[in-house]
């Protein structure tokens, strides 16, 4: 679905283009470069022009070739509008939906990941920080988000749940999962749990933390979603369809893959 959210009539290009998963977790390419799975996917509507908060449906066509090497592949799904200030700035702005792909026989990859021991330290301002590492073990990249639960603290005090994220991350990639809290909250000890999820898979991890001495030099963070999902009021779009990981048989190739 793709809604025009300003008070005036605007086109709205619908496109595919490239992306990958690296060490710096979901990376998308500038402008409408082109990769394998952006040029396997077509939509019906490429530029519908809408009035002031209409919106319409956009069909989203996946058609994977036969000879299709097997892997996964990353794209993302833009809306854009475009306009000029001056003769001389075009104003661009745009609003995207990640595109995750598997080919390859049989059903879909399996998913995993592992969490490393929690730990507890200060910053130097007084913060309290949880970390813990966390490795995918998996076949597919993951995107994971959770809470961290605080109980058993000094005179029966619990705090939490505190949402937490991750960077995309690729097959085989590690990150560190990195939770500041409130600076008043005490050392402890507490009894802590992590929990974490990628879709359907899920994890969770329970020790016993202080807080105290320096924390762990941070981890990259991933603002990809914010980017992709962000902007709405400046690019004056939104665009919701249901896309996530699509995973399709070689068997199915005759039919194409469809996402709406």
């Amino acid at each position: 679905m793709v809604q025009n959210i300003t008070e005036a009539r605007r086109p709205i290009a619908v496109y595919a283009a490239a992306a990958d998963v690296t060490k710096h977790g979901f990376v998308f390419a500038p402008g409408r470069t082109a990769n394998e799975l952006s040029s396997w996917t077509s939509v019906n509507r490429p530029k519908p022009d809408l009035e002031a908060d209409e919106q319409t449906e956009v069909l989203v066509v996946i058609q994977v070739p036969r000879d299709a090497e097997a892997g996964e592949r990353y794209a993302v799904l833009w809306a854009e509008v475009a306009s000029a200030d001056g003769q001389t700035i075009r104003n661009v702005g745009r609003v995207g939906v990640r595109i995750y792909l598997s080919v390859g026989p049989g059903g879909e990859p399996p998913s995993g990941f592992e969490i490393g021991p929690l730990t507890g330290s200060r910053e130097a301002d007084g913060t309290p920080v949880l970390t813990a590492e966390v490795r995918n073990t998996g076949k597919r990249a993951l995107d994971l988000a959770g809470d961290l639960r605080l109980t058993d603290g000094p005179s029966g005090l619990s705090a939490g749940p505190v949402r937490t994220e991750a960077h995309t991350l690729p097959l085989g990639g590690t990150t560190t999962i990195r939770v500041a809290l409130d600076r008043r909250l005490p050392d402890g000890p507490w009894t802590a749990e992590l929990a974490l999820a990628s879709g359907w898979t899920k994890r969770s991890v329970t020790g016993t933390v202080k807080f105290g001495g320096p924390a762990p030099a941070a981890a990259s963070i991933d603002r990809t979603g914010q980017v992709l999902t962000g902007g709405l009021v400046t690019s004056g779009l939104v665009m919701a369809l249901f896309a996530g990981y699509a995973y399709r048989r070689r068997a199915r190739f005759r039919e194409p893959a469809v996402a709406a």
